[in-house]
Parts: C-alpha cells; structure tokens; sequence
C-alpha cells in the first residue's frame, strides 16, 4: 500500500473524531486548529469568541430589516390564472423580471416588504385571480477582505448577510499580542461604514448589523492600552481600554470583583524595577490607572465570625456562630449531652485537614504510578508481566483517586485539646454509645458485631467469618472513633503475636483487615503498601486489589 494512501486512510478516519472539537475543527477557508487552541487557553477578554463556533454557516433565517443586494436569489411564486415558479437574480440594475409584468425594482427594499413590492407589481397586470408570494431565497455570495492584526489575514467567502464575527472567525481571530477587540473597522473603498467595539457584545450583547458587500475591508486595528486582572474577579483577564488613563471603577465594570473584595493592588508598570500600591477598594474612582499596569482585588478583612456544625448525639443547638480566634474547649462547654452520647469519642473533621489528607494521597499516587510506569525488565516475558502488572496497577489508581477523606483531626488524648483553635466550617460530630464494633475488609462477611468486653481482636474477626485468601494476615488496623489508631498483625494461622500489645478494642471501634499486596518490584510494593494504609486511616475504607 503506498504511502499517499495510508495518509489518506489515517485522514479519514481521524476526521469523525476532530469533528466535535472546536478547536481542532477544520472548516473550508477556516484557519488551522492552532489559531483556535490558543484563543480557548489565552487570558485576553474575549479571545474565546474565537474557536471556529461563527466560522461556520451562515443562519439560515434572515433579518428582516436586511436590504436586497445586488445578486441576491428572490424566490417568487405565482398561482392561480397564471402558473410561475422560479428563482430569480436581483441584475446589476436592481430588478428582478417578472414574466408578463417586467422589471420590478428591489435593490434597497427591505427583506420584510419583498413580499409588499412584488404583489403591488403583479397587481397592476393582473386584476385578479392570480396571486403571488415572494420571500429572500439566498443573500448574495460575496468574498470579504479581512486585513490589520488578525491571525490570517486574507479573502473569505460567505454571504452579505454574515455577521462581522463570520469572517473574523475565518480569519483565525484577532491577534491577541497585537490587535484590537475596541476598534474593528468595516470599510467601503475609502470610506468607513461602521467601527465596532467587540466589547460591546461580550458584555451587553450589542451587536451592529452591517450589511456586507463584495469587496469590504473588514480591518482590526492595532492594540491598545491593556492592563492584567486577577485575584478575586469574576473575569479575571487581560484588558483593552481606548483611552491613556482610566480608574478603577472603570475596571471594575470589567473585571466584576466578587463580593468579598475589600482592596486592589497595583503593580505600576515602571520598568525593571516594580512598584506596588495597596488600596481600600473605597477609593476605587480615585485610582488612576494606566498602560501595563497589573491589578490584584483581594480580601483583607479577619473573618468576624466562624460557624461551627455540632452532629450526632446531643441535645444542643447544632449551628453555632463564634467570635474568630474560639476554641475547642469554649464549644464543648456549650454541647448539653444525652445520656447515649459517648463525650470519650467525641470527633472533629475539618475542612483544611481533607484536603491535606487529599494532596498527600494524589502526591503517593502519583509516585505508584511514575514507579510502575518506569519498571525495568530483564526479558521479554518478564516485560509482558511488568505491563500487566502495571495495568492493574493503574486501574487501582484510577479507583483511588476517587476516595474521598474524612478529614478528621485525631483529638484523643490531647492534653491542650480544649485549647485547639476552631476554623469556620468546623464539624463535631458526638458518636453514639451503640455498643458496636464494625469489621470490615478482607474479611468473609464484613458485618457490624456487638461489644462484648470479653472478645478480643482475634475473636471478632473470627465473628466476620475470618480472613479472605486474600487478606494481609500481617497489616490489621483497629481505628477507633476519636481519630486514633492502632496497627496490629497475626500470623498466618490467624493467631496474633503475644510478643507485641494487642489492641483493645472498645466500643464503636473498626478493624480494618487490608489486602495483601503481590507485586514483583519491592519499590511497588512499599508505595502500594503506604497508600492502602493511608486510604485506610484517613477514609476508613479498605481498597481492594
């Protein structure tokens, strides 16, 4: 098979998969898919108008103030004592001819009167008994140019009844190192018909109608002053302005600062050396701001208030709103306990700990997979074990990542408990003395047993059935409710070591029985075997190999 062919082949086929993405679609006369992936990634405002969406076809239902052009297709019907059906030119003299009724004037008639002129022509011939209908078939083809600080300058198709938008989108879009959104220009020879603020449409949706004809010039003029938006901003984008000098107020109809802005930092485009300067967002209309100048809006107010959620069992408020700076001890003072509430047990999760807990599992994560990527082999048979292996491997990653921590704060035994800082979302939870010792995981029937102060480790997981063939007799964790922990291990008859301190197991307990790992890189292996310890105490679940 020759080359050209395979090529051809490969194009076919790749073509129904391009087709869906905007910023791979290729379009007869459209720029290539590069233009569009920069403009989707860029941080220029508006730069995403651009992504080959308006370089498509044209709309097929017309405007009803569009006025007739010179090679515009006029659809008239006449029936009755006089049959014609046809399609007809608007000619270089603006008139479209009529069988038996001649020339009939359109050019300038607005789409919606096509159909008033045409009865009002036929009318004057035939008396009655013939009636007509006319209607735009199709605007005229025209062939625009499309010049200044675009990404392809060059000659489009469409129609006079596209959209500025149509051919700019053909044109790969505006420059965005270089071109203007405030100053696109449409001209006629020497003249200039209309000036269009792109802006104007991204903001409030004002659109000019300009009716094209063959041979205009749409022009994007050259860039000017711009200044960079970030921090806490709906829009958080670079920005165009016409004029030298502006403030920040007029930024801010822009940009939309969220709600709990409170300042704007400026970093004064000055040269080699930067020179900031921090406001009050009160004096945003005194802030004069100019070209390449860079602005920050941020929050810089202490949180007055914190609010706290109390769960489970208890017979208190369970929202409760606290001066910031509270602590542990001034709320548990509040909580009124039941006489079921376990106040040993009671359980702390927290925002910022879930995801500390999340970053460090994505970070283990990501190293297992790195590690079994990158497993050398000795053989060829060896090879194709390695990339089972790291098949599996990364079917486990793909399952992990899903797991979701609980973020709770291991609080047992603290002697400064009562003197931890609260933070705003803060959930305590106050556990229930049911009297219940969860088993679970490698286990044949994980299951929820009753406390009995006589059973021990051994014994409960001899209640859940005992261990699976697949159960690591060696890595036993026992998390109780306060947030600590034990780790215990067993031999391989199921008998725990005597040498070493069992676990007590209290009420409300979980034994979490882990999988064993079988994997031939050691490296693997220990990362494996930290991960599914990891999952364990920080989402109490035990992840199955």
């Amino acid at each position: 098979m020759s080359r050209r062919l395979i090529l051809a082949l490969m194009l076919f086929l790749a073509g129904p998969l391009l087709a869906d993405d905007p910023a791979t679609t290729m379009l007869p006369g459209t720029p290539p898919a590069i233009d569009y992936a920069a403009n989707l990634k860029s941080t220029v405002f508006g730069a995403q108008l651009f992504t080959g969406t308006f370089a498509r076809d044209g709309a097929t239902q017309f405007n009803p103030d569009y006025l007739v052009a010179v090679g515009d297709r006029i659809q008239v019907r006449l029936w009755g004592g006089y049959e014609f059906d046809s399609a007809l030119v608007v000619d270089p003299k603006g008139n479209v001819f009529l069988p038996h009724v001649g020339p009939v004037q359109l050019l300038g008639v607005r789409n919606q009167d096509i159909q008033r002129v045409v009865e009002s022509a036929v009318a004057q011939v035939y008396r009655a008994n013939v009636y007509s209908y006319a209607s735009l078939a199709a605007a005229q083809p025209v062939r625009i140019f499309v010049s200044g600080f675009v990404n392809r300058p060059g000659l489009y198709n469409g129609t006079s009844m596209d959209s500025l938008l149509h051919y700019l989108d053909q044109a790969g879009g505006i420059d965005l190192d270089r071109g203007s959104f405030l100053g696109v220009q449409v001209k006629r020879g020497a003249s200039v018909r209309a000036e269009v603020s792109l802006y104007e449409f991204l903001l409030d949706g004002r659109m000019p109608l300009v009716q094209l004809a063959d041979g205009d010039v749409i022009f994007v003029s050259p860039r000017r002053n711009t200044l960079k938006v970030s921090g806490l901003a709906q829009n958080a984008k670079r920005f165009e302005f016409s004029t030298p000098t502006f403030t920040v107020s007029d930024l801010g109809r822009l940009a939309k600062p969220l709600p709990q802005t409170t300042h704007v930092r400026v970093v004064r485009n000055t040269g080699n050396i930067s020179n900031v300067e921090y406001y009050p967002l009160d004096e945003a209309p005194n802030i004069v701001l100019s070209d390449g100048d860079e602005i920050v809006f941020t929050a810089d107010k202490k949180p007055g208030t914190i609010t706290v959620r109390v769960e489970g069992e208890h017979q208190s408020p369970q929202e409760y709103v606290l001066p910031y700076g509270a602590r542990l001890g001034e709320l548990i003072s509040r909580i009124n306990y039941s006489d079921r509430s376990d106040q040993q047990s009671i359980q702390l999760f927290r925002l910022s700990v879930k995801e500390r807990q999340r970053a460090m599992l994505r970070t283990a994560l990501k190293s297992l997979e790195t590690a079994a990527l990158t497993a050398r082999s000795g053989t060829s048979d060896e090879a194709l074990l390695r990339k089972q292996e790291a098949d599996l491997l990364l079917q486990w990653v793909d399952r992990a990542r899903n797991i979701e921590p609980l973020g709770q704060v291991q609080i047992a035994n603290a002697r400064q408990r009562d003197e931890l800082l609260l933070e705003n979302g803060d959930l305590l939870r106050i556990p229930t003395r049911d009297g219940l010792v969860l088993v679970s995981g490698e286990v044949l029937f994980p299951n929820a047993i009753a406390f009995d102060d006589e059973l021990g480790l051994e014994d409960y997981v001899k209640s859940a059935g005992g261990y699976t063939q697949n159960a690591d007799v060696a890595r036993i964790v026992v998390a109780h409710r306060d947030g600590s922990f034990e780790d215990a291990s067993s031999s391989s008859t199921g008998m725990f070591h005597r040498a070493q301190a069992v676990p007590e197991v209290r009420p409300g307990d979980e034994i979490l029985v882990l999988p064993k790992i079988d994997v031939k890189s050691r490296q693997i292996w220990k990362d494996l075997s930290q991960i599914l310890y990891q999952v364990a105490i920080a989402a109490k679940v035990v992840l199955d190999l």
